[in-house]
């Protein structure tokens, strides 16, 4: 199933995307379960019983602006660095590379803000005066489903709701000042999101295309085969002594190709626009301005 959280006549949603991706089905949610989008439905025991229960009108896709499936996370999403072999190498001699030889001993964790989430298709503002860096990193995000601690790598995937797609925008400069990486991720309208969110059962994460263009032009495209740390692994490490919680988001890294690992670094401009997309889910694309 594909959930998708969009505003109607000026009123937000959340809805049962079509196996054609041409329209939704409305559920009929209080106002309160509508305001947290998608993430009202997961923890859900008997799901599918329950949006039967509640499928209201049609609409049509065209007809609605789609929001992030997930419009504000709890808490910080937890993010994964340099998790692709290739990008790892292409950023060897940049952000942390004292860090390098222990690149394959425990990911790198850091997170983003709650208030950075934007939707799918929503303009991006560049931090004008701020940071003259900004780069794009498509990235596969995981959800969890249940509440869970201390899970071993073989009950991983069993914690899983579902996937959506991230770009996980980054202020180079500002990641490099600071030596290290949360105030560099999050300013407002860095996490693109959506979209929407799709069950874990749609999709084989350990085998799915990641691609990103900038103005129609390729620039990253990669398999999650290539994951230096598969996502049982980043499952197991982020719920190590800290309690994960249903709707918890994991972006699970980027692959290489990103605008700083280009020669000369190229990054973006206003105008620019970037288009993720990820097998089985769909895509994103944002303008940046």
């Amino acid at each position: 199933m594909k959930f998708a959280t969009y505003t109607y006549q000026g009123q937000r949603g959340v809805g049962l995307v079509s196996d054609d991706l041409q329209s939704l089905r409305a559920l009929r949610l209080d106002e309160g379960q509508a305001q947290q989008g998608a993430a009202a439905l997961i923890g859900r025991a008997g799901l599918a019983g329950y949006v039967q229960e509640r499928l209201g009108e049609t609409l049509r896709l065209a007809d609605v602006r789609l929001e992030a499936p997930i419009p504000r996370p709890r808490r910080n999403i937890f993010c994964v660095g340099r998790n692709y072999h290739a990008h790892a190498k292409e950023l060897s001699a940049s952000v942390f590379k004292e860090n390098d030889k222990n690149v394959a001993s425990w990911p790198i964790v850091f997170s983003k803000v709650p208030e950075c989430v934007t939707g799918p298709y929503d303009d991006v503002s560049l931090p004008v005066g701020i940071s003259e860096q900004i780069d794009y990193e498509a990235e596969l995000a995981v959800v969890i489903g249940t509440q869970c601690k201390n899970v071993g790598r073989d009950q991983a995937l069993q914690q899983i709701f579902g996937y959506t797609i991230v770009n996980d925008v980054t202020a180079r400069d500002v990641q490099m000042r600071h030596q290290q990486w949360d105030l560099g991720k999050s300013f407002d309208g860095f996490c693109p999101m959506g979209p929407w969110l799709v069950t874990a059962d749609e999709i084989d994460s350990a085998a799915v295309q990641v691609s990103c263009t900038v103005n129609g032009q390729m620039r990253q495209n990669a398999s999650t085969r290539d994951f230096i740390f598969d996502i049982p692994s980043l499952i197991e490490t982020c719920s190590r002594g800290i309690t994960l919680y249903p709707g918890d988001i994991i972006a699970t890294g980027t692959p290489a190709g990103v605008g700083m690992g280009m020669t000369p670094p190229t990054y973006l401009k206003s105008g620019d626009r970037v288009r993720v997309e990820i097998q089985g889910i769909g895509a994103i694309e944002n303008k940046f301005v």
